[in-house]
């Protein structure tokens, strides 16, 4: 188990930013209001930010930093509503993941050692994952049955090989049968898996199903593909299509079908269970996406997960990062 010890800091003793206007989709159509708050953090870290939201949009994880005189304390931050708990690690952690139950999986570095190591947080209690023999482990996605899903390096010399530590068999991790050099990176509630597997650069993106079953997840006549995250049916990545730069998309899990995304969009950092994608300062529904208050510059904030309700977490950046929570978008 991680070293850690944990309180509460009530909400109460913290301001609340609100601000946000309705503004107009193309055609004239108005959208929701949409807001963004701060959440409640300690006051004496130096900076602070959310990691990821629940489906539901209860829970939240984050980290913060200390600033000591001797050493930086790394702080994680577990959020139930307005309420925060802080827990100490003796080296910089980040949740990855939580699904509807509050459990939360992240990764950080084995002390001595300087490999990857990944932890979960429930029920109050901080504790290591099991790992393999490897150059490091990794834990990208949790779904709401308690099925973990991730990578290690090296367990099969030069390669990523896909895990899985199943629910159903607490304090075990097995090896994924997926395509080799293998990365999952997202795990739906009944059990689909997603990801991209082969060497640097030439990447495909694949989809395992509950029976076992696996087959490519792509573009007709596109290039080198990753997978960047999936909820409810659905999953988003980047295509090669030509040229330099990718191109977004979002997947139909159900029959391999795919749309194109706003290209304006920084980057793909989630998706939740209706197929709203957020990345950077936006949100984007299909080929559309809109600036999150607070941004517009791409620099200033960043959405880092999106629940099934639509509500997005991150940080914003005035003169230090926050943590933040945007409703309505």
């Amino acid at each position: 188990m991680l070293a850690g010890t944990a309180t509460a800091l009530l909400a109460t003793s913290l301001g609340v930013a609100v601000s946000g206007a309705a503004t107009a989709a193309p055609g004239g159509a108005a959208l929701r209001t949409c807001t963004i708050s701060t959440l409640p953090y300690p006051a004496d870290t130096y900076r602070a930010e959310a990691n990821a939201v629940d489906p539901t949009g209860r829970y939240v994880a984050g980290t913060a930093l200390r600033v000591g005189e001797a050493d930086n304390q790394y702080l994680l931050l577990f959020w139930d509503g307005q309420r925060v708990t802080e827990v100490e690690v003796p080296s910089m952690a980040e949740p990855v993941g939580i699904n509807a139950d509050g459990v939360v999986i992240g990764n950080g570095w084995a002390p001595g050692v300087g490999t990857g190591q990944p932890w979960i947080y429930r029920d109050g209690k901080l504790e290591q994952l099991p790992v393999l023999p490897s150059t490091g482990i990794f834990v990208t996605a949790i779904n709401d049955a308690g099925d973990i899903v991730g990578y290690g390096s090296d367990i099969v010399p030069g390669e990523f090989v896909g895990l899985r530590w199943p629910a159903a068999r607490p304090g075990t991790v097995e090896v994924l049968k997926a395509p080799a050099n293998a990365q999952p990176v997202g795990i739906t509630p009944n059990g689909t898996i997603v990801g991209y597997a082969g060497p640097f650069g030439d990447w495909t993106g694949w989809v395992r199903r509950p029976n076992g079953r696996i087959e490519a997840l792509g573009v007709p006549g596109g290039g080198s593909t990753t997978v960047s995250a999936a909820a409810g049916h659905w999953a988003v990545g980047l295509v090669w299509l030509g040229g330099t730069s990718a191109t977004k998309v979002r997947w139909d899990l159900r029959n391999g079908t795919y749309i194109t995304l706003d290209q304006e969009i920084p980057f793909l950092a989630d998706v939740n269970a209706k197929g709203v994608v957020v990345g950077g300062d936006r949100v984007g529904r299909g080929a559309t996406s809109r600036v999150l208050p607070g941004g517009g510059d791409g620099v200033n904030i960043g959405g880092r997960s999106i629940s099934d309700n639509g509500t997005i977490v991150g940080w914003h950046n005035a003169d230090r990062a926050t943590p933040v929570r945007w409703t309505g978008c």
